[in-house]
């Protein structure tokens, strides 16, 4: 269950026949992808629950990640944050993939923080030094003052979600469209002791397995070999590290 990175495999079209890609009965494959980029990622300004639409660069961003997932065989459903740059993310993947249905859910929610959210993490330390000194905490039980979640709140919210997307979908492949924290969250539950060192990149590609046996796999990684071609690479791909 290591952390891994690969080149994308051409494959059939969302929804073609691809015997050889069905997802086996007992299991479902869960494709987790994070959002574009927005303008706050990009001045490191701390979103959490505030609702923040993508940039243009987020935009190309869906774009090409929507054109990747076009060609992941049997895709069933999408499921989305309800937050704009989520949402928005999501609903351009399932344009590319033959009009699929996108599903908001909060639970998919980025970490709420409380009285860091809509400043940058330059100013927190000065401006809600309470805040600052919470979200730097070691102790994954520390609340953010404000109304922020603890790591634990994050985490029982997040994999619950995925828990219950996989009961319904065994057998099938569904796509989720989070937030940096969040997706790290599952990484946890699926790897607990090996922490990802990974940046979760906006529009990273990930795909856990959720068995009925309540056992999950991580199969691929924080994977953005999709953005190779598109020039964004080097643009601001801020937030990763204040998502919590």
């Amino acid at each position: 269950m290591a952390d891994s990175t690969s080149r994308v495999v051409p494959q059939p079209e969302c929804g073609g026949d691809a015997k050889s890609e069905n997802v086996s009965p007992n299991l479902t494959e869960i494709i987790v992808i994070r959002h574009g980029e927005t303008e706050w990622n990009a001045d490191g300004r701390i979103q959490g629950h505030l609702d923040v639409e993508l940039n243009d660069s987020g935009r190309q961003q869906a774009m090409a990640v929507a054109a990747r997932l076009s060609r992941e065989p049997r895709i069933s459903v999408i499921y989305s944050s309800d937050l704009k740059r989520a949402h928005e993310t999501a609903e351009t993947i399932a344009r590319s993939c033959g009009g699929l249905e996108v599903i908001k859910d909060p639970h998919l929610r980025e970490r709420h923080l409380g009285d860091l959210q809509g400043i940058s993490l330059r100013e927190a330390a000065q401006s809600q030094p309470m805040a600052y000194k919470a979200f730097l905490s070691d102790r994954s039980d520390q609340v953010i003052p404000g109304g922020g979640e603890s790591l634990d709140q994050l985490y029982q919210r997040c994999t619950s979600c995925l828990q219950r997307i996989a009961k319904k979908h065994r057998g099938e492949r569904v796509v989720v469209v989070s937030h940096g924290g969040a997706i790290r969250a599952l990484h946890r539950r699926a790897s607990p002791h090996r922490r990802s060192k990974s940046k979760i990149w906006n529009t990273s590609v990930g795909i856990l397995h959720l068995s009925d046996k309540d056992e999950w796999t991580i199969k691929l990684w924080a994977d953005i070999s999709h953005l190779n071609k598109t020039g964004f690479l080097d643009s601001g791909f801020g937030g990763d590290k204040t998502s919590g």
